[in-house]
């Protein structure tokens, strides 16, 4: 193309041409062009440097419902709507004085009657001339299969619901939203999934579970429809319910009573009545600061809660319960490396002779230092420790440590011997060469087995057979004595006593608690307690009463017949030097 659609070809002030079929051909395309572009089904115009339409084609015309020649000299951005954005107006300006190549952008355009058409719009420069070519193409159908293709991809074909794509697209734009109107909002959800679902599936058939997730999502939806709450299908039977507009806690229990409610009422699925429930995690809080993995994270935990209490009900999310539970997460995975960078220490409570006050022996009690929580009593790891194994490792290093402080011990106070005492885990039974680990330690160290007792809970040993049996007696036949801890509190079922080699009763505290007093014994307590004595020195035991807290309870101990006790009456806790100074003074009279 050498020439603009008015007929004046050429560049200003140039030569005219010389050669006459030149002249010819360049007065032929510049008549193929106005021909093309009348007869183009593509909407065109021509503009000029500032914007205004020189002329426009029928189809650009058609586009917007209108005769073509009402563009000329009206400004082509307003029909096109390239001023709808400072970005896009100015790359528009940009292309018509000559500085740009070329703009593309897509628009909605407002034909004069009927709906909008969506279009895609291109600017480019004509050569050799100050104006450029506008063209419009209608992709209205384009936008059309598009939104189709992406309902198809974006609803799960179920439910017809929301899946789980459209769900985390609505909450991150709801987020962002609230975070640019300055964070004043709040949002809410309720994450639920039906109890009893896979009985249904299982028993009728995925068809079957199928019609009834379809029938549970429409009473979903009826429970949302009033406030416009957003409905989707997360996967399986797990289902979600965003409220963006949050109006407080208040609103969001309502929602969720609503729908325990309405998923109370049987199904009618296949000819059969079906009576299913839902178990709720609520959640809400300010949108301000809130991420989608962070709520989302929230919503599974107390959804976890809802069905850990009992199923059926709707739980709301509480930070308390939640600390806790991220303390055990964070507590359970760093144990095994606490081990490894030596976080553990030991601190070690008196066993008192009740009838002379001399110090016997001693209970190792094994402490964390948390580099995040702090000092942590065993109460606070030892179950998770023997959930995830860990407590293998970490018994073995407890058995070491106080065995390494007892020949200390045995060395610098050779005329009083004192017993270690140490816990063990049914996993470090079960789990680990147990006999093989005290045999190493002991030879180690050099402690002799009669320094050492091994306490173990009634749990442990009840039913002893196999291994742990054989592991025990194999341990009592080294000369290492064995205690049955917190005794009472378990099966107490006596006739394992003569089969276990066991030489130590340990009574747990609750029966110590009924010694408080003179003036309000526990008349039934005493009673049990010196039945136990006697029936265990019987048996050639020895007992130790735990948790002496007082005087009164360790005299009254004594008289029955308890061997020793511990407690805070006597000391709590100390470190090993502390242990050295009572060797030889006792602890009380």
């Amino acid at each position: 193309m050498s020439g603009t659609l008015d007929g004046k070809g050429g560049t200003p002030g140039s030569e005219p041409p010389v050669v006459t079929p030149v002249v010819t051909q360049r007065h032929v395309t510049s008549q193929e062009f106005r021909a093309a572009f009348r007869a183009a089904e593509l909407g065109m115009a021509v503009v000029d440097r500032d914007g205004l339409v020189r002329t426009a084609n029928d189809a650009l015309g058609a586009l917007l419902g209108t005769d073509p020649a009402r563009l000329q000299d009206s400004p082509a951005a307003e029909f096109t709507g390239l001023t709808e954005d400072s970005r896009t107006w100015s790359a528009y300006r940009d292309v018509l004085l000559g500085r740009r190549d070329r703009l593309h952008c897509t628009r909605r355009l407002r034909p004069a009657a009927g709906q909008g058409v969506w279009a895609e719009v291109t600017v480019t420069p004509l050569p050799e001339t100050r104006d450029a070519l506008l063209s419009v193409a209608d992709i209205s159908d384009r936008r059309d299969l598009r939104a189709r293709l992406r309902h198809l991809r974006m609803h799960d074909p179920v439910t017809r619901l929301p899946n789980r794509s459209l769900f985390f697209e609505r909450l991150a734009a709801a987020l962002a939203t609230t975070t640019v109107a300055g964070g004043s909002g709040r949002i809410g959800l309720c994450y639920l999934d039906l109890d009893g679902f896979k009985a249904v599936n299982d028993t009728l058939g995925h068809g079957a579970g199928d019609r009834l997730l379809g029938a549970v999502a429409r009473r979903l939806t009826e429970c949302a429809a009033p406030g416009g709450h957003l409905v989707a299908r997360l996967g399986g039977d797990e289902f979600a319910l965003l409220v963006e507009e949050s109006r407080g806690t208040e609103q969001l229990v309502d929602l969720a009573a609503s729908v325990q409610s309405a998923l109370s009422r049987p199904f009618e699925v296949s000819g059969q009545r079906l009576a299913v429930s839902a178990s709720i995690g609520v959640v809400e809080r300010p949108a301000a600061g809130t991420h989608a993995t962070e709520l989302m994270q929230a919503a599974d935990t107390t959804l976890y809660w809802a069905k850990a209490d009992g199923k059926a009900r709707w739980t709301l999310f509480d930070p308390e319960r939640n600390a806790h539970r991220v303390t055990r997460q964070t507590l359970s995975s760093t144990l095994r490396p606490a081990v490894e960078r030596e976080e553990f220490d030991l601190q070690y409570q008196p066993l008192v002779g009740l009838g002379d006050g001399v110090v016997r022996g001693v209970e190792a009690l094994v402490r964390w230092h948390h580099p995040q929580f702090g000092t942590l009593a065993p109460n606070r790891f030892i179950g998770l420790a023997e959930e995830t194994g860990a407590i293998v490792p970490l018994g073995r290093w407890v058995l070491a440590t106080a065995c390494r402080q007892a020949r200390r011990w045995q060395l610098d106070h050779p005329c009083e011997p004192l017993v270690v005492s140490v816990n063990v885990a049914v996993r470090q039974v079960w789990d680990s060469d147990l006999v093989a680990d005290v045999a190493g330690i002991l030879a180690e160290t050099g402690l002799p087995p009669s320094l050492l007792q091994l306490e173990l809970t009634e749990s442990a040993v009840m039913g002893s057979g196999g291994r742990p049996l054989q592991q025990l007696q194999a341990l009592s036949d080294m000369g290492v004595a064995i205690a049955i801890d917190d005794f009472g509190t378990g099966y107490s079922n006596l006739a394992y006593l003569s089969r276990l080699p066991v030489s130590t009763l340990k009574l747990d505290g609750s029966f110590v608690h009924g010694f408080r007093t003179q003036e309000h014994p526990n008349p039934a307590d005493e009673t049990i307690v010196e039945a136990l004595v006697q029936l265990a020195h019987r048996l050639g035991l020895t007992v130790t009463a735990e948790c002496v807290e007082s005087a009164e309870q360790a005299e009254r101990l004594g008289r029955i017949g308890c061997d020793t006790g511990q407690g805070w009456f006597y000391s709590r806790p100390v470190p090993a030097e502390r242990i050295s100074a009572l060797l030889s003074t006792g602890v009380r009279s």
